[in-house]
């Protein structure tokens, strides 16, 4: 595994741990289908198959950052999409699925906040690691979502974030910068001031 870059916390939060951020923490293989050969144990709630989010934020200095994540798929309108397309750009990732509680709990604060960076060339992508297309349109239309999201039911796009600072949650969201590189994170339902300073941030870098 890579080195794990350093991190500044947010606020009072304390910083994401070493120990979660290897493949093993990659928690949401318990979404869809089973995925504990590839990422381990993974834990969650049971019934629902999920793991809470745990409300850490972690913001990473540019000098710290590693490699740009590279990621790619078809999103449920049936149009191509990849990250590499948006270098250049600052690119957040909101990792959900349609019966998260907290997921639909943050949505209308993603939209508000997905229209009001879109002048600044803010793209926004959902990753989608449970729903087939029937739910997740639905979920979509329902709340408005104004950005395109990617099925990831075998986890092929959480694997390739594994040994950046990583979802280890449903929902979660990353912040990517204009060279691709995972720049900040929130584990759990994104509160929209702190998502709002780390996108700032971001952009006025």
């Amino acid at each position: 595994m890579n080195d794990l870059p350093s991190a500044r916390p947010v606020g009072r939060r304390a910083l994401f741990g070493a120990a979660g951020l290897g493949a093993g923490a990659l928690l949401l293989a318990a979404c869809g289908s089973d995925t504990s050969s590839r990422y381990g144990d993974s834990g969650g709630d049971g019934e629902n198959g999920f793991v809470s989010g745990d409300g850490v934020t972690t913001e990473i200095d540019p000098e710290d950052r590693t490699d740009p994540v590279d990621f790619s798929g078809t999103t449920y309108e049936g149009k191509a999409f990849a990250s590499a397309d948006d270098l250049g750009s600052v690119l957040v990732l909101n990792i959900w699925y349609a019966s998260c509680a907290p997921c639909r709990k943050e949505a209308p604060d993603l939209v508000e906040i997905a229209g009001d960076y879109a002048s600044k060339g803010v793209e926004f992508v959902g990753i989608n690691v449970r729903d087939e297309k029937g739910p997740a349109v639905a979920f979509q239309k329902k709340y408005k979502i104004p950005y395109p999201s990617l099925p990831d039911l075998d986890s092929k796009i959480l694997y390739a974030l594994r040994g950046q600072v990583s979802p280890n949650a449903v929902p979660s969201t990353l912040v990517l910068d204009a060279k691709g590189r995972v720049a900040a994170r929130i584990s759990g339902a994104a509160d929209p001031s702190i998502l709002r300073s780390m996108i700032d941030t971001v952009v006025d870098e």
